[in-house]
């Protein structure tokens, strides 16, 4: 006679033992990640095209162009601006490009694509917009470009801020 496996057996009713149940997330995915400045942020996963982290000598340097810019990616076939983000957002620290991998995240909106070159990725996490509060002590560079902010430590201050993709993209700093 042929034992059917455990998970095949019983009375038809599923038996799950509890250290295998995931918990069911609450809100939304996103990524969070850090600046050179080590200021925390938050994209929504739904806006992102993908993660990379590539060796800065893929990015293509262009002559005259704002300083926000590191330069041109090849993505998949696709030639896209890669920005440093933190100094897009009015911070003062430029992204260190003498190290062996720099992360991008490309976000999207229709047929627009940017890349967004930040210091470290933190992960992915579910996080409520429910919870996000207004920002407080925010640098005005930076203010058109967030949507709220979560506090993680009222003692030390520490926030996660969610940025607007839609305004980043969307903003006329591309242009200087």
């Amino acid at each position: 006679m042929v034992k059917l496996p455990d998970f095949l057996g019983g009375s038809g009713q599923d038996h799950f033992r509890p250290e295998f149940q995931v918990e069911s997330p609450e809100g939304e995915l996103h990524l969070r990640f850090y600046i050179p400045s080590h200021q925390e942020f938050a994209l929504p996963a739904t806006g992102i095209r993908e993660v990379i982290e590539l060796s800065p000598d893929r990015i293509t340097p262009i002559p005259n162009a704002s300083p926000l810019l590191l330069g041109t990616l090849n993505l998949r076939g696709r030639v896209i601006w890669v920005a440093d983000l933190g100094q897009f957002l009015g911070e003062v620290t430029a992204l260190n490009t003498d190290k062996a991998e720099i992360p991008v995240i490309a976000i999207e909106e229709q047929d627009t694509i940017v890349g967004l070159a930040v210091e470290q990725i933190g992960g992915m996490d579910w996080l409520d917009v429910q919870h996000l509060i207004a920002p407080n002590n925010v640098p005005d560079a930076m203010a058109p470009f967030l949507r709220g902010e979560w506090l993680l430590d009222a003692q030390k201050n520490q926030c996660l801020r969610l940025l607007d993709q839609m305004a980043i993209l969307r903003s006329a700093r591309w242009a200087g």
